[in-house]
């Protein structure tokens, strides 16, 4: 994504990418026309994409708790209620790496304003919405303009600010935003749906895209985007029907079993599909939508697989947590968004001292600490019964996992998007976006299906219908446990210590 090209810190000079002279040149003049027009309006732009990002998260998740009220009010049919989420999913899963590429061709300034007016329409028809068709494909725009602007959000970031303490500053607030956008969606879905009512959840978007609009247009340099950008038709379509296919064919399991024919079959489409837009990107494509050759830097490809168990872990967490209070301990909305207050608090104060600690003790300690941390609490959930207490047994393991989602989340992306040159900006940002997204989407429905199994398992051994429910929780819990275990051994292996570090 072409912007503000800032100085680098090391002493490696850029390297440019292989394939692409043309690209290339016209980012560096587009880098050095944002550059001069960003000034010193750096803080006005990280609170932009941090305004962007917390409204892309938060609608994630904000719709959970007001699903009941939707299907009551608008007469949903059976089985098709979480489509109100997966379209969100869908499309947003399915749009990200052809949403960052229109972004370098439009420009960011335009494809930002595009992004949060698409949105904004969104969701006021969603809020709307007298039909179920009406809301789910509401939904569905407000996932296509979020594949806009996640990847803007992110790469505004590394192309404002240059490498080194104000890069990490700025990402350490981002992802903090991020990891705690989800928290505070469900927090704010309780409180509009039980003080208001379910059509608020997509109303508070509107004085959201208002300010976005204001403050991007003031923050963000209007760059004339390149004359010689064109965009790889071919790749953009395989890399989107691959991505749709395997978020589509994942959330349907909990329809159509792992092994029918349905479900083999659109996930073996995707697999097809992913192999063919890789082999285009690699050999065929003039100008590809990916520049496989990013992946060749250790902290690209390690930083995108940990961002997808992290994506995976803390979209389980939020469901299934919310589940338990709701459907166990008979939370209403209200009240269920309200506990998730700890993991509020808990997610901004990893995220604030995760800068300080990684400067101290570096990025290896730090994230696998973090990653340790966050599958602690998790495993700590596992331990959810009928009978237990919000104070005993959700507050500790609450805590517990957010100052660990955290840490491990501002020093994942810290890892990712160092020494990244400033024309790979907007591509590293799309593969980890793409990455956390495609692991929630993952996630939930592997375990969804352990879940619903475990529970299967304990109502035939004689458990009580609610003791069988937190039966199937608690195994998410616990398998989200070992996904974060699995992370933090990655991250032990392959990320480089902090003398490795210094001599790269």
């Amino acid at each position: 994504m072409p912007e503000a090209a800032p100085p680098r810190t090391d002493s490696t000079p850029a390297k440019a990418p292989a394939k692409t002279p043309a690209r290339a040149g016209t980012l560096t003049r587009t880098a050095g026309a944002a550059s001069a027009g960003t000034g010193g309006r750096s803080g006005l732009v990280l609170l932009t994409v941090c305004l962007c990002q917390l409204m892309v998260t938060l609608d994630a998740s904000i719709v959970n708790i007001a699903l009941p009220a939707m299907g009551e009010a608008l007469g949903f049919a059976d089985g098709a209620l979480p489509w109100v989420v997966n379209a969100y999913a869908l499309a947003f899963g399915g749009l990200l790496l052809l949403g960052g590429r229109i972004a370098d061709l439009a420009g960011h300034r335009r494809a930002l304003l595009a992004g949060l007016v698409l949105f904004g329409l969104a969701s006021v028809l969603g809020g709307f919405a007298r039909t179920p068709a009406q809301l789910v494909s509401a939904r569905a725009g407000q996932g296509v303009a979020a594949a806009v602007l996640a990847p803007i959000s992110l790469t505004l970031i590394m192309v404002t600010f240059a490498e080194g303490p104000a890069r990490a500053r700025a990402v350490g607030i981002w992802s903090m935003v991020t990891a705690g956008g989800s928290a505070l969606g469900v927090l704010l879905g309780g409180l509009l749906t039980d003080l208001l009512d379910w059509r608020w959840v997509l109303f508070v978007n509107i004085p959201i895209v208002l300010v976005g609009v204001l403050l991007a247009g003031r923050s963000i340099p209007a760059v004339r985007p390149p004359r010689t950008g064109r965009l790889d038709v071919l790749g953009a379509v395989l890399g989107t029907a691959a991505m749709t296919a395997l978020v589509y064919g994942l959330m349907e399991t909990d329809r159509h079993p792992w092994g029918s024919a349905r479900t083999v079959g659109t996930l073996a489409a995707a697999v097809l599909l992913g192999l063919a837009f890789l082999a285009w990107e690699a050999r065929f494509a003039s100008a590809p939508i990916v520049r496989l050759g990013v992946l060749r830097a250790r902290t690209a490809w390690v930083a995108s697989l940990v961002v997808t168990l992290i994506g995976a872990s803390m979209l389980v967490g939020f469901y299934f947590c919310s589940l338990h209070l709701q459907n166990v301990l008979h939370y209403g909305p209200l009240a269920a968004g309200a506990a998730f207050l700890p993991f509020c608090a808990g997610t901004m104060a990893g995220s604030m001292i995760a800068g300080r600690l990684t400067a101290r003790y570096g990025s290896r300690t730090v994230l696998t600490g973090g990653l340790l941390l966050a599958g602690l609490g998790m495993l700590w959930f596992g331990g959810l019964g009928v009978d237990s207490g919000y104070l005993e047994a959700f507050v500790g393991p609450s805590v517990v996992a957010s100052v660990g989602v955290g840490i491990c989340m501002v020093a994942n992306t810290s890892m990712g998007t160092s020494g990244v040159d400033p024309r790979e900006a907007g591509l590293v940002s799309g593969l980890l976006n793409a990455g956390r997204q495609c692991g929630g989407s993952i996630g939930l429905a592997v375990l969804s299906t352990l879940a619903v199994a475990a529970t299967r398992h304990a109502s035939a051994a004689g458990d009580t219908p609610l003791a069988a429910l937190a039966a199937g929780y608690d195994r998410a819990f616990v398998v989200t446990a070992a996904l974060l275990g699995v992370a933090a051994l990655i991250a032990v292996v392959f990320v480089p210590g902090r003398a490795a570090a210094a001599r790269r």
